[in-house]
């Protein structure tokens, strides 16, 4: 494709803008608190923007999208019921425990509550995760270029992907290095506001060429336009999943481990001014949260309904007639989703039955070639670049963070100045970017790359989830007990993948790779089980050792548990203005929200 010379320069000005953010800042970087926690001074409505900023990376805006043409409007549980409870039960019950502690991170808090080697655990896995996560928004990144033909003329063809992860990497490179977490959060911001700005108009043009979403009703099959439709059986709704794993899988453990327990997120939180702001950000947070799949997700919808046409109506499946996941079947229109290549060879990619697989990752980019004229497709592709931008950097600042201070600083280098930490911080950050470009390669394997991150969400983020539910709430979980614990419950993630694979994968990084004694109806269905087992293990095993090994006495764990922390106190605030009324409030719209698209 060509683009006009405004479309260039709407997007030239936005990375000249990002880039003088973080040249700006740089003088501000004094220590490392300064780079790692941005000094703990930014207002509660800048963190709350940046605190879905950070996740609104590829997975949101790229990953949503397609997970809404591959799957329906139920996608939108991962936001009703997969994000907003959660996000409020962490202002509510968490923050003061995060912020009124001084960690630095999550590690260190496990470090404080348990003991040193369940902090490792977790500092390692966790840097293992956040790479894999920024080489996914990079691998996306790389693959919107090379779709569009942005670099087409100027680079050779077969260079494209990977000069576009270069690219990419280069520039995250840059305004993280300089302005540390605090360049982040203020570019997290201006990207909430470009994504919202570029993604509105498509929403609106795509729906008056499809007729609203009526037409998008009468186009697509029922279990596709209600979000709970279907859901006693997973052989009778497109996402394969019953409501036990969705509710269970989805809505407890993989929406609370990752939002209680993700130190990308809580990162943003703990960098507010005090601790009263603290709890408010993911509260505030929740509110455009709870609207953003008429943003990500519905555009996938309209994407697979611009040529798609029905001629009768297709009543709701039943489990006795429906052997297989809606979305998967013959039956599911494509739109004008296209067939996926691999975009090394630039072949067409088939599954183990010889059919295309078609790259749903690609239906909000093909969105906007479709609707967008000139001008406008700039700033559509700029909101699109600000998402993978906001999405690396997120997941490279904890990264440095947990490298620094949980691993470098806590079992290499202990006793270095701060400004050798300071300059350690902006070596992990170089280090990062490298391991990403790395992960980004291995993410060219999924054609859903919210498959892709739910796997690693379900592996690390779900045990983790019962070692701090228990260690909040249970005085009597041990250091011991928590190490066993998470490391069960990690094996229990790996053993029911290995034993389990999706309907029409081939064994390998989709799953049974020891062997398939299980067959799930979608990639999503096997995450939330894997999920589910990692969590009850890690949970039963975490409190069988813990009652056969000594607790840490009552005074060390004032601040860290629940029943021995001062509650936080609120009589000097308005009632409007207090955590849980704003919470409150949330919770009505959300059931509202879950009656209407019922």
């Amino acid at each position: 494709m060509h683009l006009s010379i405004i479309d260039w320069l709407i997007m030239l000005v936005y990375f000249i803008f990002v880039l003088g953010i973080g040249f700006a800042l740089k003088r501000y970087m004094r220590t490392s608190t300064d780079f790692f926690l941005a000094g703990r001074s930014i207002p509660a409505w800048v963190c709350g923007l940046a605190f879905i900023s950070a996740n609104l990376g590829a997975q949101e805006v790229i990953g949503m999208g397609a997970s809404g043409a591959k799957y329906g409007i139920i996608t939108s549980h991962f936001y009703w019921i997969g994000a907003i409870p959660a996000m409020l039960f962490v202002g509510l019950f968490m923050m003061p425990f995060y912020y009124g502690s001084k960690a630095r991170s999550v590690p260190e808090y496990l470090r404080m509550r348990y003991d040193e080697k369940t902090r490792a655990v977790n500092a390692f896995s966790f840097a293992i995760m956040t790479v894999f996560s920024s080489g996914i928004s990079m691998y996306a990144m790389a693959l919107l270029i090379q779709t569009l033909g942005l670099l087409h003329g100027i680079v050779p063809d077969a260079w494209v992907f990977h000069v576009s992860i270069a690219l990419s990497a280069i520039i995250v490179l840059g305004y993280i290095f300089l302005g540390g977490l605090t360049s982040a959060i203020y570019n997290e911001v201006l990207q909430f506001f470009l994504i919202v700005a570029g993604f509105l108009p498509l929403v609106w043009i795509g729906l008056r060429n499809v007729g609203g979403w009526q037409g998008i009703q009468q186009k697509l099959p029922a279990t596709m336009t209600h979000s709970w439709r279907g859901m006693t059986h997973a052989n009778t709704n497109s996402l394969g999943v019953e409501v036990v794993g969705l509710v269970m899988g989805l809505g407890f453990v993989l929406s609370f481990g990752y939002w209680c327990t993700d130190f990308l997120v809580i990162q943003r939180a703990m960098a507010a001014e005090s601790e009263e702001s603290a709890r408010k950000v993911p509260i505030i947070a929740s509110i455009p949260k709870m609207f953003f799949p008429f943003l990500v997700i519905l555009p996938g919808l309209i994407a697979v309904s611009v040529t798609s046409k029905m001629s009768t109506p297709t009543p709701a499946p039943t489990a006795m007639t429906q052997h297989a996941p809606v979305a998967l079947d013959e039956a599911h229109p494509h739109g004008i989703i296209p067939v996926k290549t691999d975009p090394i060879s630039g072949r067409a990619v088939m599954d183990a039955g010889g059919n295309p697989v078609y790259n749903y990752d690609l239906a909000i980019p093909v969105m906007l070639l479709h609707f967008f004229p000139f001008g406008i497709l700039g700033l559509g592709l700029t909101a699109l670049l600000a998402s993978f931008m906001s999405g690396m950097a997120g997941n490279v600042t904890a990264f440095n963070t947990v490298w620094t201070y949980d691993i470098y600083q806590a079992y290499i280098n202990k006793n270095a100045t701060d400004e050798h930490y300071l300059w350690m911080g902006r070596v992990a950050t170089v280090g990062g970017i490298l391991l990403s470009i790395a992960a980004a390669y291995a993410a060219t394997s999924f054609n859903n790359i919210m498959d892709a991150l739910q796997l690693i969400f379900s592996m690390v983020n779900a045990p983790l989830f019962a070692t701090f539910l228990l260690g909040m709430f249970w005085k009597r979980t041990t250091g011991t007990g928590a190490f066993v614990g998470l490391l069960s419950g990690t094996a229990a993630a790996l053993t029911h993948h290995g034993l389990t694979i999706p309907s029409g994968a081939t064994p390998g990084i989709h799953g049974g790779w020891i062997h398939a004694i299980h067959t799930y109806p979608s990639d999503m269905a096997q995450n939330f089980w894997t999920a589910i087992f990692a969590f009850t293990v890690n949970l039963l095993v975490t409190a069988i050792v813990s009652l056969m090994t000594k607790p840490k006495p009552e005074e060390e764990l004032v601040g860290l548990v629940y029943s021995l922390t001062p509650k936080p106190v609120e009589a000097h605030l308005a009632w409007h203005k207090r955590p849980l009324t704003l919470a409150v409030g949330v919770i009505v719209v959300l059931l509202a929200l879950n009656f209407i698209f019922a």
